[in-house]
């Protein structure tokens, strides 16, 4: 292929999903998002382009965008098994009355706000069967 007919179809690349290279809205990242399902069931054919979108969109789930700014300091903070936590209430819009394997939305509450309780062996293993994850998502970060 030449550098010329390269250059044109990298053009028309661009002004069909220009998200590939850069996101600049939530509808861009969706559009990015769905794309990304697409491509994955052929990854082998795919993988440059697959390279490519994904940190188009890891940019912009790292920017300062407000949503992804306040999840990321979320999950990053502190300890490793509240932060699974969060997530995962983040995920199934959860709030702390919706965790009976947890004991009562006051000890829930202490829990996410690090005040005298941590999630314990039991709380653990309940919670991990409760969302089909391994217990060990819990101790890494």
């Amino acid at each position: 292929m030449s550098y010329a007919a390269l250059k044109n179809t990298a053009q028309k690349l661009s002004a069909q999903a220009s998200f590939l290279v850069e996101i600049t809205n939530n509808n861009e990242y969706e559009q990015a998002l769905a794309l990304m399902d697409e491509l994955i069931d052929d990854y082998d054919n795919q993988k440059v382009l697959i390279e490519l979108l994904s940190k188009s969109i890891e940019r912009w789930e790292d920017s300062d965008d407000r949503e992804f700014a306040e999840f990321n300091q979320r999950t990053t903070d502190g300890d490793p098994a509240v932060s699974v936590l969060r997530v995962l209430m983040d995920q199934h819009n959860l709030a702390g009355a919706d965790l009976p394997e947890i004991g009562s939305k006051s000890l829930v509450s202490k829990i996410l706000n690090g005040r005298d309780r941590q999630l314990t062996r039991q709380h653990i293993d309940a919670l991990s069967k409760r969302f089909n994850i391994s217990p060990a998502l819990f101790f890494t970060q």
